[in-house]
């Protein structure tokens, strides 16, 4: 098992955790009678519930990015990873900024490509700009389903 998979699965297991002490501590709260408190409980209600939207969203991003890097891989498409990597295994980022423009121009090229976009994306995450890396993914993934509809 991968390490992005064990991470999704512990907070996973941890957001259940905390959904049921959550859970108790606001049926207490709301069988209190009294309306401040009420309100607290409703609220240990609602937090949790955006954070299983979060994490479902998350889960959801990493499934469907991985399907989309293993079509480009088994279609050859994957760009090869030439580039210097420190000690740590990250990309040396001036040699990521240098491959950038290639990726760039191909989304410009081809902009209604979820292959080109997915390996700007790619290139945006070897640059370390992991906020660029998830917008041009997530275009990706949209740009794949519409063409499979």
């Amino acid at each position: 098992m991968n390490r992005a998979i064990a991470g999704s699965v512990f907070m996973a297991v941890l957001l259940v955790l905390y959904m049921w002490v959550a859970g108790y501590q606001a049926f207490v709260m709301m069988s209190s009678g009294n309306g401040i408190v009420i309100t607290m409980g409703v609220a240990l209600v609602i937090l949790p519930v955006i954070g299983v939207w979060a994490l479902i969203r998350e889960l959801s991003f990493g499934i469907r990015s991985g399907a989309l890097i293993k079509r480009l891989e088994a279609e050859g498409g994957l760009p090869e990873d030439t580039l210097p990597h420190r000690p740590s295994g990250r990309t040396v980022r001036e040699a990521a900024d240098e491959e950038f423009p290639l990726f760039a121009a191909a989304v410009e090229a081809e902009p209604e490509s979820w292959r080109a976009w997915m390996r700007l994306g790619l290139a945006y995450d070897a640059s370390g700009d992991r906020k660029r890396a998830r917008w041009a993914v997530r275009q990706a993934i949209t740009l794949s389903k519409v063409q499979r509809a």
